[in-house]
C-alpha cells in the first residue's frame, strides 16, 4: 500500500461511505472507488460489500485498518515534525560550556532559547577544554561556548565577546584603604593561583616577573568562581574573569578594576562539518544579547591602580 492508498481507505472506513469519503478528499466519487477496487485487487481479499445500499467492512478491513492507524499516526508526526524544522520545535541541541560561561552566560540564554522554543530538548554541560574539543570533533555535541582558547582544523571558532581580570579581595583589605590600588602590592600578597594552562595563571606570572616579585603562593584553584570564593573568605588575593565575578555576587566580595587589564576572548564553537541547526543559529545569537546585558551590569568600584 502506497500512502494515497492509505489516505483513501482511512477516509472510507471513518465515513462508512464513497461518496461522503470523496467528499472529505476533495476528489471524485468514482476516483475513490476505484482506487478501492484496486487495492482489494491488490491484496487478494474484499475490503467492503455492499449490503441493503449500504457499504460494510468486512473483518479483514478492520485487520488492516489497526495497522493502517499506526502508520497513519507515523506520517503525520513526520509531517508536523517536517512543519517545525524551520522553528526548531521539536529540535535537540546539545551545548557544551568553560566553566566561566556556564555558571550564568550559557543558563540565561538556554532559558531564553525554551522560551522561544518550548517543545526543544536541549542538553547542557560545563566541560574542560581538551574535552569540549574531543566532543566537538566527535560530533558529540553541536556547539560551545568557551572563554579558553580551543584550537583543531575541524572547528569553526569565532570571537563573540571579550572578558578581562578584576582583583578580588575580602571586604576591609588593607589595599582598599589607599587612594589608588596598588596593584604591586596586591602581588606580593599570599595569592590565590591558578593551574598553569589557565589564562588567568600566564597573567599573572607576567606581572609578577615584570615586577621582580617572588610569587607568595596560597590556594591553586581551577577556575574563576572558586577563586572568587577562596578571596571573599581570606584564603588570598585573587585576579578573576569578570563572568565568575558577576556570577559570584556575594556580600562579602570586593572587586577592583583594573586599568589595562588584559582581555580575553569569549568564542562560539561548532563543527564545520556539522552545520548548525535553526535552533543553535538562534542560540549563538541569544548568547551575544545575554553577554552584552550581564556586562552592562554594574560590577564593582572602578579603582584605578599603580
Amino acid at each position: 500500500m502506497n500512502l494515497r492508498q492509505i489516505e483513501v481507505f482511512r477516509a472510507v472506513m471513518s465515513t462508512g461511505s464513497i461518496t461522503h469519503a470523496a467528499r472529505l478528499l476533495h476528489v471524485s466519487q468514482p476516483g475513490v472507488s476505484r482506487l478501492i477496487r484496486h487495492l482489494e485487487l491488490q491484496l487478494g481479499v474484499s475490503l467492503f460489500v455492499r449490503s441493503s445500499g449500504r457499504l460494510v467492512a468486512t473483518p479483514e478491513a478492520y485487520t488492516l485498518e489497526a495497522e493502517v492507524e499506526k502508520v497513519y499516526r507515523g506520517v503525520r508526526h513526520v509531517q508536523d515534525v517536517a512543519a517545525n524544522l524551520r522553528f526548531g520545535a521539536h529540535a535537540t541541541l546539545r551545548v557544551l560550556a568553560s566553566a566561566n560561561t556556564a555558571l550564568e552566560l550559557v543558563p540565561r540564554t538556554i532559558a531564553r532559547v525554551m522560551q522561544q522554543f518550548p517543545n526543544a530538548q536541549i542538553a547542557f554541560e560545563a566541560l574542560p577544554t581538551r574535552e569540549i574539543v574531543k566532543l566537538l570533533v566527535a560530533e558529540e555535541a553541536d556547539l560551545a561556548i568557551s572563554s579558553a582558547p580551543l584550537d583543531h582544523p575541524v572547528l569553526d571558532v569565532r570571537e563573540f565577546g571579550q572578558w578581562r581580570l578584576w582583583c578580588a579581595l575580602p571586604p576591609g583589605h588593607a589595599l582598599l584603604a589607599a587612594r589608588r590600588f596598588d596593584l604591586s602590592a596586591a602581588l606580593r600578597e599570599r595569592l590565590v593561583l591558578y593551574s598553569p594552562e589557565a589564562p588567568q595563571s600566564r597573567v599573572i606570572d607576567g606581572w609578577l616577573s615584570e615586577r621582580n616579585i617572588h610569587r607568595r603562593r596560597g590556594v591553586e584553584v581551577r577556575s574563576g568562581y572558586a577563586a572568587c570564593a577562596m578571596a571573599a573568605h581570606g584564603a588570598g588575593v585573587a585576579f578573576v574573569d569578570d563572568l565568575s565575578a558577576r556570577a559570584f555576587r556575594p556580600e562579602g566580595l570586593a572587586l577592583v578594576a583594573l586599568p589595562r587589564a588584559p582581555r580575553f576572548p569569549i568564542l562560539r564553537v561548532s563543527n564545520i562539518h556539522r552545520p548548525l541547526s535553526t535552533l543553535g543559529q538562534r542560540f549563538m545569537a541569544l548568547a551575544a544579547e545575554e553577554l552584552r546585558a550581564i556586562q552592562a551590569r554594574p560590577l564593582g568600584p572602578r579603582a584605578s591602580a599603580v
